[in-house]
């Protein structure tokens, strides 16, 4: 289960299908990816099921700048679900030689916070670095989470890692020297009290929007939500 890269258009078909409306904006890009649940139910996961579990809540795509002919933001997000959570910390606890003790308090730790929160990490690279960093206020992008009624919440933290660790480095293998690295968390209910992604949602959408462009990168959800 690879992430899908679903370009907007491809280089030798661009004329054929592009709306009007759309020329000399960036355009969305989505992908295609298997329904996933956010339901908090037990798993149980060897330290050889990370991989598998990353690359089903990751996602990537590009926006693309028709009116420059260029590529104007490739974008990577993990999902870091209940169930992310979960697998990582079994790997972490591997890898790190931790007691089961101290895994089980790093596990009971993160899924609280799972509760509380939906996070992501994010790896991109824009055509200019400044524009590209998501906690500069000249930053071009704007990040959002929407359900699938369109409802969207903004981040309560993006936090820029500068210095990645082994850990992160191995874990979310797309941090590299050309991409900027991020965390995002996003508070799991408004202050109203209702959800950020209801019970019954069937999707989750990243959204990075801005002037050069607008790219959603899509969780596509199961009914069993996140009950």
């Amino acid at each position: 289960m690879r992430p899908t890269r679903t370009p907007v258009a491809s280089r030798g078909a661009r004329r054929g299908w592009l709306p009007v409306g759309l020329i000399g904006l960036g355009v969305l890009a989505a992908c295609t990816a298997p329904t996933l649940s956010l339901r908090p139910a037990p798993r149980a996961f060897t330290a050889r099921d990370y991989e598998t579990v990353y690359r089903a809540w990751t996602r990537q795509s590009d926006a693309f700048s028709f009116a420059r002919l260029a590529d104007v933001l490739h974008v990577t997000a993990t999902f870091q679900s209940w169930e992310q959570r979960w697998a990582y910390v079994v790997r972490y606890a591997e890898d790190h030689g931790l007691s089961t003790e101290e895994r089980d308090r790093m596990l009971r730790a993160n899924l609280e916070d799972a509760r509380e929160h939906h996070r992501f990490f994010v790896t991109l690279a824009g055509e200019y670095v400044r524009e590209s960093d998501l906690t500069d206020a000249r930053s071009a992008w704007r990040v959002l989470l929407l359900d699938d009624r369109g409802n969207a919440t903004v981040p309560v933290a993006i936090e820029k890692v500068d210095r990645p660790t082994a850990a992160d480095r191995t874990y979310y293998p797309t941090i590299g020297r050309h991409r900027l690295a991020f965390r995002l968390a996003f508070a799991a209910r408004r202050p109203d009290g209702t959800s950020t992604l209801p019970d019954d949602t069937s999707r989750a959408t990243l959204r990075f929007t801005g002037p050069r462009g607008t790219v959603d990168l899509v969780w596509e959800l199961s009914s069993a939500g996140v009950r």
